[in-house]
């Protein structure tokens, strides 16, 4: 581990997608199981302390908690329960300088921080970003087949209202091969009625996930993508972005970004449609705090093409305030990296060097999702 160029290690950052932080103590077993996009740790495996993601705990949370590096997990869970669930989240927000957190509030939201928790914990700003499943599964209850475009599209700006953005996790769903042709209201009817006579809660229809991006794009917020690397509920094979050109050939005219999030192991392909399209953004996201030591490889790999102002920061971090500060850590690390490395090869000046990990760390974020005039 190098040290930090200090234009790197002084960053603000801001996390363009995010979760809240558990509000309760955690026993050994849901701390392991929140380190790892498994179901659960398995019973036939070892600790997820033995991965990359424990041993990253060890060595860069250790000294946030009072302890030293590569402290023994008994050790580290023991120092975590002595402080509580509210000082150690105020801790690990505190020590990343994020100036602004995006939070997706849509997954299992009665166990996590708010929004508004999370500003207090963090001392910084938050905002909020919809999930567009979530509004739709909220609104279907009380309308008809005929009746649900209207009702989403009402709801949906009501939120937009006070939202930073919208988030589409057809990933999880149905995969991203979304055609590029806006579903007609017809067949937006008829693909209500097919869910609504499925009895089933969950949306999981290609036709409604595509209208509900189409609807997203029409309030001109910035709609996120879940792309690649999740828990078991993706079928990974279905989560290249590649996947989404048609969708993005036939919303490029609309000047909103959309933004690719994640990414791994397909964040290549990702940086190579943020350079073709202009309305495209990547980040690294959830693989960053996965990889641990690792992580600054994958980021060089993303920046191989995606051009600095196409590429934005987040963790996101869910349930442990450990992962915000790996997810920060591990970006600053891996940044740090690759512009030393650049300076070393006499590729950029100082003086870019330190305007380019602006724009990566903050101004990107800051313009896309019009953050400076919040």
């Amino acid at each position: 581990m190098t040290d930090l160029l200090p234009f790197v290690a002084d960053l603000p950052l801001v996390d363009h997608h995010c979760h809240g932080v558990v509000t309760r103590d955690v026993a050994r077993a849901d701390f392991e199981g929140m380190l790892t996009e498994a179901d659960a740790p398995s019973p036939l495996g070892t600790s997820l302390f033995d991965s990359l993601i424990g041993l990253a705990v060890r060595a860069r949370c250790a000294p946030v908690l009072g302890l030293p590096k590569h402290a023994p997990a008994d050790a580290y869970l023991e120092r975590r329960a002595e402080l509580g669930a509210a000082e150690v989240a105020r801790r690990f927000l505190r020590a990343t300088g994020t100036t602004d957190f995006l939070l997706d509030g849509g997954f299992l939201p009665d166990a996590l921080t708010t929004t508004p928790e999370c500003a207090a914990r963090a001392g910084a700003r938050a905002h909020d970003v919809v999930r567009l499943e979530q509004v739709a599964e909220s609104v279907i209850r009380g309308t008809t087949a005929d009746g649900f475009a209207a009702a989403f599209a009402d709801e949906l700006g009501k939120r937009a209202a006070t939202a930073a953005g919208f988030k589409s996790i057809a990933a999880y769903r149905v995969g991203l091969e979304l055609a590029g042709e806006r579903p007609s209201p017809p067949e937006v009817a008829a693909a209500a009625g097919r869910w609504l006579r499925s009895g089933n809660p969950r949306l999981a229809d290609e036709v409604l996930h595509r209208h509900l991006v189409f609807t997203g794009l029409d309030l001109g917020l910035p709609v996120q993508f879940h792309v690649g690397y999740g828990d078991s509920d993706v079928d990974l094979h279905r989560c290249d972005p590649l996947l989404l050109t048609g969708l993005l050939r036939a919303t490029r005219d609309r000047g909103v970004p959309i933004l690719l999030l994640h990414n791994y192991p397909f964040h290549r392909n990702a940086a190579y449609l943020a350079q073709v399209f202009e309305h495209v953004f990547v980040d690294a996201g959830l693989i960053t705090h996965n990889a641990g030591f690792r992580a600054p490889a994958v980021l060089a790999e993303l920046l191989e093409i995606a051009p600095f102002g196409k590429v934005l920061f987040s963790t996101d971090a869910f349930g442990l305030a450990e992962l915000y500060h790996l997810g920060t850590a591990l970006f600053r690390q891996g940044l740090s990296d690759f512009v030393r490395a650049a300076l070393d090869a006499d590729a950029v000046s100082e003086g870019d060097a330190i305007r380019l990990c602006a724009s990566v760390g903050h101004e990107n974020a800051q313009r896309i999702y019009r953050l400076e005039h919040v």
